[in-house]
C-alpha cells in the first residue's frame, strides 16, 4: 500500500481512522464551501437582476418622456453606490452575455421596455465606470473629471434611448466573503470530536486484540493455560473463542506426546534390564561384551528421553531473571569443577541489567548442553551476551573443528551424532541439541550454529525480551 510507505503515517489502527475521516472531513468540508458559495452567488445575482431591471425599465421610460437637460438630475437619482447610471455616445457593453443568467435578464429588460430597442446586459465582468458622486457637484468649485473605477460587476446593462445615446447601468453586490475563521473553527471543532470519540472506541475495540496478541506472545513461550476473555465486538469474540480452542488442544496434544514418550521410554526399561541379565550368560566373551555394551546404551538413551520428557511434563513457572548474573553463576559453576569456560559479557557498566521472563531451569539445561559440546569439542567455551529493543543474545562459542555447512541444521535431530565412535566419552547419545533447541522454542526464541571464520563453531540463541 502506498500510505504504508509515508514515514509520517500512524501505523496504529486508531491512528490511520482518525487520518482518513479527518481526510475525508476537510475534502467534505471544502466541496460543500465552493457548492454553499456558488448557490449564493447565483441567487444574489438572480435577486439583483430582478431588482435592477425594473429601476432600469421605468427610468428608460422617464428619460425618453423628460427633456435631455433633466437627463443628468434623473441618472443622479437613480444612482445609488451599489447601482450606478451614466448616459454616454458609447454603450458600455460590447454585446450581452451569453449564458444563461445574461439571456434570462435581458429578457425580462425587452419583456418591460420592448423589443424595438437594442438591450445589451452582461453579469459578472470587471468593467470600467464612473465612479459615483453623491449628490450635485457645488457651484463654486469647478466640477473635476469623473474618474473611473473597476469593480466585481454582478450585473451591467447597456440600453439605448429615443435619442440616440445610451444608458449605462453597473449594479454590485455587496457579496460578503465567507469568513475563513469560522470554517477553520468549524472543522477544528470536528477534528477533536472524531479524535476523541474514534480513539476512545477503537482503544475500546483493540483491547481485546491487545489481550490476544498478549496471551499468543506468552503462548509461545510456553505458558499453559491460558485464556483470554471473549470480550468486544463479534469477530473479536470469535477470534478470541477460537485462539482459546487452539491453545487448549495444542496444549492438551503436546501433553498426550509427552506423556506417551515416557511411557514408552519408561515401559523399555524392563526389557532392556531382561536383557542385559540374558546377555551375562552368553559364553562368548566378545559378544557378551558389544551386546552389554549395546544395552547400556540403549539405557542411556531411553534414560534421556525419560529426562526430556519430565523436563517437559514439569510445569516449571516463569519468572524473570537477570540473564547476567545467571550467565556468570553458570559459568562459576563450571568454572568451580576446573572447566575452560570463560564468560566475556559484552556490555558496559553503564549499559543497564538484561530482564528475561522465562522458565530459569530449562534455559540453564539448554545453555549447559551447549557449553557442554563446546567444551567436548572445541576444549574450551566462551560466552557472550548483547541485546536490543527486543531481544537478548547469548552465544557460546569454541575453537574446535566445527561442522560441515550442509550438515549444521542435521544435527538437531534427536539421537543424531556425527561423531562414528558411538561412544558416550566423546559424543554423547545426540539429544543434547534436540533439547536445547526445544526448550529454546518453549520460550519463543531460535538456535542458530554457525561456523567461525577463525575455526570452531558458535551457537547463537536469541530469547524475546519481557
Amino acid at each position: 500500500m502506498i500510505w504504508q510507505r509515508i514515514t509520517l503515517w500512524p501505523r496504529t489502527l486508531a491512528g490511520q481512522l482518525i487520518g482518513l475521516i479527518l481526510i475525508a472531513l476537510v475534502v467534505s468540508q471544502i466541496f460543500t464551501l465552493w457548492l454553499f458559495t456558488d448557490e449564493r452567488r447565483v441567487a444574489l445575482i438572480e435577486l439583483a437582476g430582478g431588482r435592477v431591471v425594473a429601476r432600469t425599465a421605468a427610468l428608460v421610460e422617464l428619460l425618453d418622456d423628460t427633456p435631455p437637460q433633466l437627463h443628468d438630475q434623473l441618472r443622479r437619482a437613480a444612482s445609488s453606490p451599489l447601482s450606478h447610471y451614466w448616459i454616454s455616445n458609447r454603450p458600455a457593453l460590447e454585446k450581452s452575455g451569453e449564458n444563461r443568467t445574461d439571456q434570462r435578464i435581458r429578457r425580462a429588460l425587452t419583456d418591460e421596455i420592448g423589443e424595438d430597442r437594442d438591450v445589451r446586459t452582461q453579469v459578472g465582468p470587471n468593467i470600467e465606470i464612473p465612479r459615483y458622486h453623491r449628490g450635485k457637484p457645488r457651484a463654486d468649485r469647478p466640477e473635476k473629471k469623473s474618474a473611473t473605477r473597476r469593480v466585481p460587476l454582478v450585473v451591467a446593462m447597456s440600453v439605448q434611448l429615443e435619442s440616440g445615446r445610451w444608458l449605462n447601468m453597473a449594479s454590485s453586490l455587496n457579496m460578503q466573503r465567507s469568513s475563513l475563521e469560522r470554517v477553520f473553527a468549524s472543522i477544528g471543532i470536528m477534528a477533536i470530536a472524531v479524535i476523541v470519540i474514534v480513539g476512545f472506541t477503537v482503544r475500546r475495540l483493540t483491547k481485546p486484540l491487545r489481550n490476544l496478541a498478549d496471551a499468543a506472545d506468552q503462548l509461545g513461550r510456553g505458558a499453559e493455560g491460558l485464556q483470554v476473555a471473549e470480550a468486544g465486538p463479534h469477530e473479536v469474540r470469535s477470534a478470541i473463542h477460537a485462539f482459546n480452542v487452539m491453545q487448549e488442544r495444542l496444549t492438551r496434544y503436546v501433553q498426550d506426546r509427552t506423556k506417551m514418550l515416557a511411557a514408552i521410554s519408561h515401559d523399555l526399561r524392563t526389557p532392556i534390564t531382561s536383557l542385559r541379565i540374558r546377555a551375562e550368560f552368553v559364553e562368548d566373551e566378545e559378544n557378551r561384551d558389544r551386546i552389554i555394551q549395546t544395552l547400556d546404551e540403549m539405557q542411556r538413551m531411553v534414560e534421556a528421553t525419560l529426562a526430556f520428557a519430565r523436563d517437559e511434563a514439569s510445569g516449571e513457572q516463569q519468572s524473570r531473571v537477570d540473564l547476567g548474573e545467571f550467565l556468570d553463576a553458570i559459568v562459576t559453576d563450571y568454572q568451580d569443577m576446573g572447566q575452560p569456560v570463560q564468560f566475556d559479557g559484552g556490555l558496559s557498566e553503564n549499559s543497564g541489567r538484561i530482564i528475561v521472563t522465562c522458565r530459569p531451569l530449562a534455559i540453564k539445561r539448554a545453555l549447559r548442553n551447549l557449553i557442554d559440546n563446546a567444551v567436548r569439542y572445541g576444549g574450551e567455551a566462551g560466552i557472550g551476551l548483547s541485546d536490543d529493543e527486543r531481544s537478548v543474545r547469548i552465544t557460546i562459542s569454541d575453537k574446535g573443528p566445527g561442522i560441515p555447512e550442509d550438515r549444521l541444521d542435521e544435527v538437531f535431530e534427536p539421537f543424531l551424532r556425527l561423531e562414528d565412535s558411538r561412544s558416550e566419552e566423546t559424543g554423547g547419545i545426540g539429544l543434547g541439541l534436540a533439547i536445547a533447541r526445544s526448550n529454546i522454542h518453549a520460550h519463543g526464541g531460535t538456535l542458530k550454529l554457525t561456523n567461525r571464520e577463525q575455526g570452531g563453531l558458535t551457537a547463537t540463541v536469541v530469547l524475546p525480551k519481557g
